[in-house]
């Protein structure tokens, strides 16, 4: 805890004393237990030099722990300070606001959007998903706000599900939160591999103009060499990581109002208003009919892209004031996102006037809806698609930018499971470098989200649903501890200093209501008659990670898991 330079001059300024005195007859027994068994010179030299030490203040920006609030309040949850604490509430605040990038999230989900209902199921969708999100990120935050740990979810569940639940409440909630995370790292990262496949062919003439189509492999390496560089990134200090992400918060408002202006000004064929907020566009290919079908589907663009805020509670452990920082990274960033996120998609569907054509793979974007948009709407205003491609790569940078947000998160959420023994060989992840940082979890969710990114060599169709599967299996982490806040925890909830007050547990309801609809909704097949071409597999894996989490408990884990473990002395 103490500079080694300050030791050394403490030790040197009573060294004469203990020259001039007899030699040495102490011995240490124990770590805690000195014994002298004579010489009282020596002894009272060994004694000052010990009270000169506890004297010297700690190192720069560190506070004893009974001085520091953080500190202390983790050490009543039951944990110890093992990570750097570092990060102020603007920091926390971009760290979430980067991983729910709405630049990054339109972008890569704007197809599915499109496909299942046109501009009406993302336009007027993500005005009704945001609303009820909203309550979603209340009753997180005033969780947050009284449990800042970074086990977050699965950590309070454990604490609101009462004493004979806990451990199973815990054990579930935490692993649908990790594969969330994981499979929230492969859709981003991989969406941006394909997102740079896109950019190559639009660079090199376009699909009609012999440009180069990358294979399933080529993309797979590009996804690979992807995380390897969010690895890397994510095994420095926490202020460098920190920047990245500030970095993500501004490159998200700076597109957004950029692309705003932009993308309407460039546009000579441009939809009217009535298009943009009441077209519902039925895709025959599809054999969906009903409208309301097909806008709940479209619902996905907007669950998906507002995303990613429970990353605040993840790095609380490195958040300064820690109780009310986090919950406020987790409203701001919820609301921020919000709204730009629904001016982008505006003006992004401005441009949108031929839905069939854009969805066509045989145009020159091959099938990207988003980028045919945007190089087609450059080159009729300019006679080259160039300032379309800046465009794209533009959001191909915040897309790189979420995922470095995204496996901060999910290293985190690793670290803290680890640390209470719910993951195979807990003591490995469970470790922190010279810098503070969980290096070997970093490179664990790495690994994690490149296996499941394999199935895309077998099926297409299968890792599609993985981004159906990456909001499913955050939002039921999410929902489970806010079920049992207002359920089995309403009496003995003790709320920290962010609060709802009265309305706590009319919103937490709210919430679970909301999140128990979009996983019907997105567990429902996406195409008629149901074939194995496009078979929905979301209920599949969802429903496997509830077997396989649950058959855990009931063959191994109800028998040591006891939810979170204490590792601070009583």
């Amino acid at each position: 805890m103490y500079p080694k330079v300050k030791v050394k001059a403490a030790y040197a300024a009573i060294l004469p004393q203990v020259r001039a005195s007899s030699v040495l007859a102490c011995q240490s027994n124990s770590s805690s237990n000195l014994h002298c068994s004579s010489h009282p010179a020596t002894a009272t030299a060994v004694c000052e030099l010990i009270a000169r030490l506890n004297k010297m203040p700690p190192r720069s920006g560190e506070l004893p722990v009974a001085d520091d609030p953080d500190r202390t309040r983790l050490r009543q949850l039951g944990y110890k300070q093992e990570l750097k604490r570092g990060l102020s509430l603007l920091s926390n605040f971009a760290f979430s606001f980067s991983n729910i990038s709405v630049l990054a999230a339109v972008t890569t989900t704007y197809n599915t959007g499109l496909r299942y209902g046109g501009p009406a199921s993302m336009t007027l969708g993500w005005l009704l998903v945001a609303s009820f999100n909203g309550c979603v990120a209340l009753s997180m935050a005033e969780i947050c706000s009284a449990y800042p740990t970074s086990g977050g979810l699965y950590y309070w569940s454990a604490k609101l599900a009462g004493k004979d639940w806990a451990p199973l409440a815990s054990w579930v909630t935490g692993w649908f939160n990790i594969v969330g995370q994981w499979a929230g790292t492969t859709s981003v990262d991989f969406s941006l591999a394909q997102f740079v496949q896109v950019l190559v062919l639009l660079s090199t003439g376009g699909a009609n103009g012999n440009g180069y189509i990358a294979s399933k492999y080529v993309v797979l390496a590009i996804y690979g060499v992807i995380l390897i560089l969010h690895g890397l990134l994510n095994s420095l200090p926490i202020h460098c990581l920190s920047w990245f992400c500030h970095l993500g918060a501004f490159w998200n408002l700076a597109g957004v109002f950029i692309l705003t202006v932009l993308i309407p000004a460039v546009a000579k064929e441009r939809a009217s208003l009535e298009f943009i907020f009441t077209h519902c566009y039925t895709d025959d290919g599809v054999g969906i009919h009903s409208k309301i079908y097909l806008l709940a589907i479209g619902l996905l663009t907007s669950q998906f892209s507002l995303l990613g805020y429970d990353t605040s509670a993840h790095m609380s452990e490195e958040t300064k004031n820690a109780d009310w920082s986090g919950p406020m990274g987790i409203v701001v960033s919820v609301a921020l996102s919000s709204v730009f996120g629904w001016v982008y998609l505006v003006a992004l569907t401005s441009a949108v006037t031929n839905i069939p054509y854009l969805l066509d793979v045989g145009n020159d974007a091959g099938g990207n809806a988003l980028a045919q948009a945007l190089y087609g709407a450059f080159r009729l205003r300019f006679g080259s698609g160039a300032g379309g491609i800046v465009c794209l790569a533009a959001m191909a940078v915040a897309i790189f930018l979420c995922g470095v947000a995204s496996v901060a998160s999910s290293s985190r959420m690793g670290y803290a499971f680890s640390r209470d023994g719910a993951m195979p060989l807990s003591h490995v992840w469970y470790r922190v470098n010279n810098h503070d940082v969980p290096l070997n979890v970093v490179w664990l969710s790495v690994s994690g989200a490149f296996l499941m990114a394999l199935t895309s060599l077998g099926s297409q169709v299968a890792f599609q649903a993985m981004v159906s599967i990456t909001t499913l299996g955050a939002y039921i982490a999410y929902a489970l501890p806010i079920f049992f806040r207002v359920t089995t925890a309403r009496e003995s909830f003790e709320p920290g200093p962010f609060h709802l007050g009265k309305y706590g547990v009319a919103v937490g309801w709210v919430a679970v209501v909301w999140v128990a609809f979009v996983t019907v909704v997105f567990c429902l097949p996406v195409a008629y008659p149901v074939a194995e071409a496009n078979f929905n597999y979301t209920p599949v894996a969802i429903g496997g990670v509830l077997l396989l989490s649950l058959g855990a408990w009931v063959l191994h884990a109800r028998f040591w898991f006891r939810g979170p473990v204490t590792n601070v002395d009583a």
